[in-house]
């Protein structure tokens, strides 16, 4: 069973940074890409960052040159480092996970997911 389980989420001021965990069991890592997606109040969730397994990588246009996602094999975790961060970046942040090896920023491509962790980013 894919279990994935997020940390890292908080409150921060404008132009403050957060990393954001994933930890993922329950599968092969080379069968699988993560992805990172957002929900603010109101909104539709959005992908955010996605990792494959061959180290490919995306990145929506809001989020570009301010989130790096990483991967480390060895801890079975996805880490989303967040820079620079603006209060429409507040949402609760999920990960997920596909299985397939390459990426895709939408929401239907994705089967297992997390419980969330909320981010709030204040002016």
């Amino acid at each position: 069973e894919v279990q994935l389980v997020e940390s890292g989420g908080g409150l921060v001021q404008a132009g403050g940074s957060l990393i954001l965990s994933c930890a993922a069991s329950g599968f092969i890592f080379d069968d699988y890409a993560i992805g990172w997606f957002r929900q603010a109040p109101g909104k539709e969730r959005e992908g955010v960052s996605c990792i494959s397994s061959d180290g490919t990588t995306y990145y929506a246009e809001s989020v570009k040159g301010r989130f790096t996602i990483s991967w480390d094999n060895a801890k079975n975790t996805v880490y989303l480092q967040m820079n620079n961060l603006k209060p429409e970046d507040t949402a609760v942040y999920y990960c997920a996970a596909r299985t397939v090896y390459f990426c895709s920023a939408y929401v239907r491509d994705f089967g297992s997911w997390g419980q969330g962790t909320q981010v709030t980013v204040s002016s």
